[in-house]
């Protein structure tokens, strides 16, 4: 039988200030399956975030927004993933990525953390497991790593807002086949949205 998903986390940075930043990319993801789903975030604080437990396309999920900064999003992940004693490969992590362009979204199981400062702290604090499932929001890349740090706090163009939104919209229409255990048709359905070949010529990030 196929791994079943039970925790979807959506990454980002807590606070109004933050709202709507490239970084959040995956907290709005997060957001909008729970809108969709029609359930409410709660906030616990023994997980450090909000957490809502919805059914989506007829599955229980546990979807959370750590609210612990971007660094340390593994303490919430953690946390949450003892309590309910839920397997890495459980969870799906969703996260903005920089080296695909705005528009395009990728899933993904298992690999490094690719320079990600979320993916990063997370690794270790599921006891150096790699084996979860990634959903990897494109937000482009400015074309230096010295400006990443700005480019990722600040607010996509409209333009750019636009296409994020519709890769997020596309990708919840492929999670029901992740949720179903077919991670290939799921990947599939996503990657043909965006086109054969859309990720950035830049090289990935290293930090």
């Amino acid at each position: 039988m196929p791994v079943t998903i039970q925790l979807i986390v959506g990454l980002g940075n807590p606070g109004s200030q933050y709202e709507g930043t490239r970084h959040n990319a995956g907290e709005d993801f997060a957001r909008e399956l729970v809108r969709q789903a029609g359930g409410t975030f709660k906030l616990e604080t023994k997980y450090h975030g909000e957490l809502a437990e919805v059914f989506f396309a007829g599955h229980k999920l546990r979807v959370l927004v750590p609210h612990t900064f971007m660094n340390r999003s593994g303490k919430s992940v953690a946390a949450l993933a003892n309590f309910y004693k839920i397997e890495p490969a459980q969870i799906l992590i969703a996260h903005d990525e920089l080296d695909i362009a705005p528009g395009t979204a990728r899933f993904k199981f298992d690999g490094g953390h690719g320079g990600h400062n979320g993916l990063r702290d997370i690794v270790p604090a599921l006891g150096n497991r790699k084996d979860f499932h990634r959903l990897r929001v494109g937000i482009g890349h400015p074309g230096s790593a010295k400006q990443v740090s700005n480019y990722v706090l600040s607010k996509a163009s409209p333009a750019d807002r636009e296409a994020i939104a519709a890769s997020i919209d596309e990708a919840l229409r492929a999670l029901p086949l992740l949720l179903a255990g077919d991670a290939g048709k799921a990947m599939t359905q996503l990657h043909s949205f965006n086109g054969a070949d859309s990720t950035m010529s830049t090289p990935p990030l290293k930090e």
